[in-house]
């Protein structure tokens, strides 16, 4: 695991070559069809012959939960172990490993009703209103969920009107992380948990800038207009909210120019790293890589091993 642009799926790749493995994507933006430059998906060439599941599964129109990704992996680990051969699971979004590791509370099902609502809400008196109603039925989630945040503001809201319990009450449901050596009780088999980024908190800015200007080189922009003729998606959707993605899609909109779009996506991507990292600095059982050291992959491998 580690934040975008760390060089996760290389090394990967790398492991699974060494340890007769296959890789499982955790990235909740890998898995939808046609979003190839921007989600820097793997191509044939990088995936270098190992197979790699949970890529390409959705349309984007279609929504993909946390519990779903566990569902699959555990069915996934399953099936790779039966085979003979060693999971490898690589990638950024760290609720998924979270979720994987040890489950959390099962939260009602989206409701369009109470969503759109909600929406109509934020459209009409704005994000602060919302807020401010989350504030006074769960102060600790108002204080975790920022106040333009909207997706998790309607989502926390959401789950107050369909349960009438406070987000947060129910998050203390959720199982904690397992001690050293232990996984979740239905979890089969060991864990070993790697993450690798670069020391220096600048050269991975420097990396996000290198790949978002590759990515709009390598035809960026029309990856997204074709999302965007379309005409069944919005910003609503979470396949459209990927970073990056939205900020395209502004620029396709009008609302933003080219260098402000830029810009803007290689902001929110320096703002995604670092809310991936804060989730590592807080993960037990993790061994720490510097992505920039010249035998990063025997490091990693000899660690493995031992």
């Amino acid at each position: 695991m580690g934040p975008t642009a760390a060089g996760k799926t290389a090394l990967g790749v790398e492991i699974a070559q060494a340890l007769n493995g296959e890789v499982i994507s955790v990235d909740s933006a890998l898995i939808y069809r046609g979003m190839d430059i921007g989600t820097a998906k793997p191509t044939r060439a990088e995936q270098a012959g190992i197979p790699h599941h949970l890529l390409d599964i959705l349309d984007p129109a279609e929504r993909y939960s946390a519990q779903d990704f566990r569902q699959d992996a555990l069915a996934l680990i399953d099936d790779i172990r039966g085979r003979g051969k060693t999971p490898v699971l690589v990638g950024g979004t760290m609720l998924y490993f979270r979720v994987l590791l040890a489950p959390m509370a099962r939260l009602p099902a989206a409701d369009p009703e109470v969503r759109a609502e909600l929406g109509r809400q934020a459209a009409t008196s704005g994000l602060k209103a919302l807020h401010a109603e989350l504030a006074a039925v769960d102060p600790q989630a108002a204080v975790a969920i920022h106040p333009h945040n909207r997706q998790r503001l309607i989502r926390a809201l959401e789950v107050y009107r369909l349960t009438g319990q406070p987000l947060t009450r129910l998050w203390q449901n959720d199982t904690p992380l397992p001690p050293a050596g232990e996984v979740a009780p239905d979890f089969p088999a060991p864990v070993r948990q790697l993450a690798v980024s670069p020391l220096q908190r600048a050269d991975l800015h420097q990396r996000i800038e290198q790949r978002f200007d590759q990515m709009l080189a390598a035809g960026f922009e029309h990856e997204v207009r074709v999302l965007y003729e379309r005409g069944d998606l919005t910003v609503d959707h979470p396949s459209v909210r990927c970073v990056g993605y939205r900020q395209m899609w502004d620029w396709l909109a009008g609302e933003l120019d080219w260098d402000s779009m830029r810009e803007r996506g290689i902001v929110v991507t320096r703002q995604l790293a670092k809310r991936q990292l804060t989730w590592l600095r807080g993960w037990r059982n993790l061994q720490h890589f510097d992505t920039l050291a010249p035998d990063l992959t025997e490091r990693v491998l000899t660690s493995l091993r031992s």
